[in-house]
């Protein structure tokens, strides 16, 4: 099988992947970061009744027409406590940020335009215009009105509208589930002693955050041993607990130890392609198992977070409902690139601004793909398409941003 252009496997990817149906209902609390399934209308009308914008006095203002003109302070209302009387001729009440405006008042004198005189009264220093500063019925939403669609995500601004709606608990779709299988004798836990010609299980953590922040939830199935009963055994508990998607990490390629894939087609999988022309991640492997995806991702850690960006986080987005995350842009080269073979290059690199404000692009000079500290320290990785030929410094490059919305900060 010929190696895959990395944009024909995203599409081919995404072609045979549909948004997840299933509606659940969830509490407000719980809301953040997942995405409407129903249109959502207000339960009630915002504001309900004409409120003050601003501490003042309530009054008519035909009584208030000229500077100079007294009225009677004959009550208060304030935020939870309304006003019950009318505002007659020559009358006014103290009113406060919020509060209902009474029957009869229909301007808001601010109190910095309001002297106080002896005996409840005040006189006024400014000539208020009927309807000043106060907010009337229905000004944000009236009862029945569809704020917000369905297909919204759902963050801390559309959350407060929810609320103020009077909805406790909205309807969304299900998160998809995401079964983590990470497979290899020579693996041991976090917080573990590493044998001899052990390692420690790290992908699992890396892809798990980046499965979570596409908008899944997380079965981590633990260590597999390269055995494939132990495997297939990982695989069956992932099906009876009804996952949306299967992520193996390693042992997705075909050498004599990896048995993923192999096990993979036994059970039952449809082999979907494998093998893309990128660096690094080549051995990727695609599937699916009935109604469930199947990612294998390569085991070294570089090549698997590369691959979980470039194709888990896509495909886990759609299923959610969410948008295609935003992390492509352009920079600069900040040193020359060399020109590249036929495979897709993804090189890690740090971000700086020149002194007009430029985005710079520095690649590092070590790329293997087992080194995860640069990876930890880098911003993007600078793209570079096969057969690119030398790029010089100071010219445009393709970018894939690491941490979206931190780089516009440093300008």
């Amino acid at each position: 099988m010929s190696l895959l252009a990395v944009a024909a496997a995203q599409e081919r990817l995404l072609s045979r992947t549909e948004p997840l149906i299933d509606i659940e209902s969830v509490s407000l609390h719980a809301a953040d970061g997942r995405v409407l399934a129903e249109d959502l209308a207000a339960r009630l009308t915002q504001p309900p009744f004409d409120a003050s914008a601003m501490d003042g006095y309530a009054l008519r203002s035909g009584d208030a027409s000229q500077i100079g003109s007294e009225l009677t302070v004959i009550g208060t209302s304030s935020a939870g406590h309304a006003f019950s009387g009318t505002v007659g001729q020559g009358e006014a009440v103290r009113i406060f940020t919020g509060a209902p405006v009474p029957a009869g008042a229909d301007v808001v004198l601010i109190q910095e335009d309001a002297e106080r005189l002896d005996g409840n009264r005040i006189r006024n220093s400014f000539v208020p215009i009927a309807g000043r500063h106060i907010r009337p019925r229905g000004q944000d939403f009236a009862e029945g009105e569809v704020v917000l669609k369905r297909g919204t995500p759902l963050d801390f601004s559309r959350l407060t509208v929810a609320a103020a709606m009077n909805h406790a608990t909205l309807p969304v779709y299900r998160r998809p589930l995401v079964a983590v299988i990470a497979t290899g004798d020579e693996l041991v836990t976090p917080g573990n002693q590493p044998g001899m010609a052990q390692i420690v299980a790290s992908n699992t953590y890396g892809i798990s955050a980046l499965a979570r922040n596409a908008g899944a939830d997380i079965l981590d199935l633990g260590i597999v041993p390269d055995d494939k009963q132990q495997i297939t055994a990982a695989i069956d508990r992932a099906r009876e607990d009804g996952v949306d998607v299967i992520v193996t990490l390693g042992g997705a390629s075909v050498g004599d130890h990896d048995l993923v894939q192999s096990t993979m087609v036994d059970a039952g999988m449809q082999l979907d392609f494998w093998r893309i022309a990128m660096r690094p991640g080549k051995p990727l492997m695609v599937g699916s198992l009935g109604n469930t995806h199947v990612l294998g991702l390569p085991g070294n850690p570089v090549s698997t977070l590369v691959c979980g960006l470039l194709f888990l986080e896509p495909l886990l987005r759609k299923l959610s409902h969410l948008p295609p995350a935003r992390r492509e842009a352009t920079a600069l080269a900040a040193a020359a690139l060399p020109a590249n073979d036929q495979r897709q290059d993804y090189l890690r690199a740090r971000l700086s601004r020149d002194a007009e404000g430029n985005l710079l692009a520095e690649s590092y000079g070590k790329q293997d793909s087992s080194m995860m500290k640069i990876f930890a320290h880098s911003d993007c990785l600078i793209i570079r398409p096969p057969h690119a030929p030398e790029l010089p410094a100071g010219l445009p490059c393709p970018i894939l941003l690491l941490r979206p919305g931190t780089v516009s900060a440093d300008r």
